[in-house]
């Protein structure tokens, strides 16, 4: 018997959430490394709350929409739960100067940003019209996060060196997004499946340039320090990104 389009976003959805799932936790080896360490210097928290906010915003998109809602809301729930819980370690082994930084950010972006996106939907909008405009703050919002691996991917042309773009995560970050991007295909929904069509083709191109670099000359830097911290930040987002991703963003 034929499927219908229902039966298919959910086989698609199921998949996302399982890769999701996976990338969720794929910092769980930088986490371990400021656990053993007692330190989170060298690291940025940014990610993290990009990855948070993104698991936010989708909760809420899901919890309007209502029609369809359940794999969203499962795997951002997962994402927020993970996300807090590095973030909390984060603060834990971060310098005063930091642990105040990440606090700022998360009251600017988490606290007073969501907070002010949810109540002007909750008064100032109602029903189809309060779903179009959080949709399209998730799908800007997804948009601004799948763009993050432009600086990876030009740094990778510079220095013509893959060590902070590994072949593996740009795979399934590619994969992930062809299945969020079914998911919301059959079920109608552009919010989830733009933003992902451009998710997969940055993956592609990740892989792309992996492919032509990786057995290239790496050409040094001139400022290795600065561009090590850049590409550190950079990496993280490209981990947390559907999803933090998110999607983050990334995860849808």
């Amino acid at each position: 018997m034929a499927m219908n389009h229902d039966s298919w976003a959910f086989i698609f959805g199921l998949i996302g959430n399982i890769i999701s799932f996976m990338v969720f936790l794929s910092p769980i080896p930088t986490f371990y490394q400021i656990y053993k360490k007692k330190t989170s210097e060298g690291y940025q928290s940014l990610p993290y709350v990009v990855a948070l906010l993104s698991a936010m915003l989708w909760i809420y998109y899901a919890l309007v929409k209502k029609d369809a809602a359940l794999l969203l809301i499962t795997i951002n729930t997962f994402g927020i739960v993970v996300e807090s819980s590095y973030l909390a370690l984060f603060l834990f082994y971060a310098s005063k100067k930091a642990r105040v930084s990440t606090i700022k950010l998360l009251l600017l972006l988490n606290v007073f940003g969501y907070g002010a996106m949810l109540l002007a939907t909750l008064y100032l909008s109602k029903g189809t019209t309060r779903l179009a405009i959080i949709g399209w703050i998730c799908l800007v919002f997804n948009i601004s996060v799948f763009a993050a691996p432009l600086f990876i991917m030009k740094k990778v042309i510079k220095t013509r060196s893959v060590e902070y773009m590994p072949f593996t995560l740009s795979f399934f970050l590619t994969i992930n997004a062809v299945m969020w991007f079914f998911y919301g295909l059959f079920l109608r929904d552009y919010y989830i499946a733009l933003p992902n069509t451009l998710g997969f083709l940055f993956g592609i191109v990740q892989m792309v340039l992996y492919l032509v670099y990786r057995n290239a000359t790496p050409i040094a830097l001139e400022n290795p320090m600065k561009v090590q911290e850049l590409n550190a930040h950079i990496v993280d987002v490209v981990k947390v990104q559907d999803g933090a991703k998110s999607g983050a963003i990334d995860k849808v």
